[in-house]
This record gives structure tokens, C-alpha cells and sequence, in this order.
């Protein structure tokens, strides 16, 4: 597992609860709650990427 991955996912996280909290605070609950379905898709596709990667690598060495 790499760092970078980490840091990417901790990231997206950061970013959309600081947007989240700001639209909290201003009454946009619904705005917020699709901040926060949007943070979780893009986290989704970074890790299906990863999987997708990993899954290939594994093909590679047992010559599947």
C-alpha cells in the first residue's frame, strides 16, 4: 500500500467535512449531504483504481 493513497483519501475527507461544516452552519443541509455523497463516490473510484491495479499485478505474476 502506498502513502500517497492514504494521503489522497485523508484528503477528499478533510476538504468535504471542512465544505460540509460551511454549509451546515449556513442552512444548506442538502447541499452538504451531497458534498458528502459526492466525497464518498470520488473515495470509491481512488480505491477501485487501486483494486483494479492490484488485481492486474496479480494476473501478471501467475500468468493468469
Amino acid at each position: 500500500m502506498d502513502v500517497g493513497l492514504i494521503l489522497k483519501v485523508a484528503g477528499v475527507g478533510l476538504i468535504v467535512s471542512v465544505i460540509y461544516m460551511i454549509l451546515a452552519k449556513a442552512g444548506r443541509e442538502e447541499q452538504a449531504l451531497l458534498v458528502s455523497l459526492a466525497g464518498v463516490v470520488i473515495v470509491l473510484l481512488i480505491i477501485v483504481q487501486e483494486i483494479g491495479e492490484l488485481l492486474s499485478s496479480i494476473r501478471r505474476i501467475f500468468g493468469i
